[in-house]
């Protein structure tokens, strides 16, 4: 069985239930409101059928609720939000994010260990994710009433001039860490402002960037754990060049 052709053809049949006039006046009619309570119904009967222990019934009931993600995420698409390759995107960057135990260097193994990790984890994405959505909100007000640039090549100028402001701070006889932190958080708030006028979910993006640097690094500890040594016995250099090669073959 080939999941992705299973799952493509699912998506072929919700576009062409959703497609005006040629579709199905019913699902044509749905919005995500009106479709909340079938997903709401479909969780619970994939519930009732693990608690009968009926797993013929269950494997029904998943794919009941699985086409509710798949109704979703195609109107979701409809809107140019998201598509369910996102839906999927998204869930496999949380997976491999909270499992730093099985897919980093984190010790963490008893389940209450783990459970503890991954609510830590997920308050600390909801912090970040808060910042970057604050950023982006208070961005695009300040647009609404003409505070704002034309051009993005004016945005890219913006964050060079941050990046030079921390430099600045730097080159200090003296560091003021807090004095830097502070032209580090101009920096951040320059970059998310460049992504809102590229038009570009800033979270997205990063979220994209996290997921690089891990696969990059997971193969340089692969291609170490080949020679028989850990990224604690290669130099920068070495690492460098591991990071290099893993770049060129994605």
């Amino acid at each position: 069985m080939n999941p992705s052709r299973d799952i493509g053809r699912l998506l072929e049949i919700m576009a062409a239930l959703r497609t005006p006039e040629t579709g199905c006046p019913w699902d044509l009619a749905q919005n995500f409101s009106t479709i909340a309570r079938y997903t709401l119904e479909e969780a619970y009967e994939v519930a009732d059928a693990i608690a009968r222990d009926d797993l013929a019934d269950l494997k029904d009931e998943l794919g009941d609720l699985l086409l509710q993600v798949v109704f979703h995420a195609r109107m979701a698409e409809e809107q140019g939000a998201f598509d369910f390759g996102a839906v999927v995107q998204a869930i496999t960057e949380k997976l491999i994010r909270r499992h730093p135990h099985v897919f980093a260097d984190e010790t963490s193994r008893t389940p209450h260990a783990v459970e503890g990790l991954w609510e830590r984890i997920k308050a600390e994405e909801k912090a970040t994710n808060k910042a970057l959505s604050r950023a982006l909100k208070l961005q695009m007000k300040a647009s609404k009433v003409g505070f704002d640039w034309n051009d993005p090549r004016a945005v890219l100028r913006k964050i060079r001039e941050e990046a030079d402001e921390i430099e600045a701070e730097l080159d200090r006889p003296e560091m003021n860490k807090a004095a830097i932190a502070g032209e580090v958080g101009d920096l951040l708030f320059a970059v998310v402002n460049l992504a809102r006028h590229l038009d570009a979910d800033p979270e997205a993006v990063l979220r994209r960037t996290n997921l690089k640097f891990e696969r990059r690094v997971a193969a340089i500890e692969l291609a170490l754990a080949a020679q028989g040594r850990v990224p604690q016995q290669a130099s920068l250099a070495e690492m460098e060049a591991l990071w290099n090669e893993a770049k060129a073959a994605e």
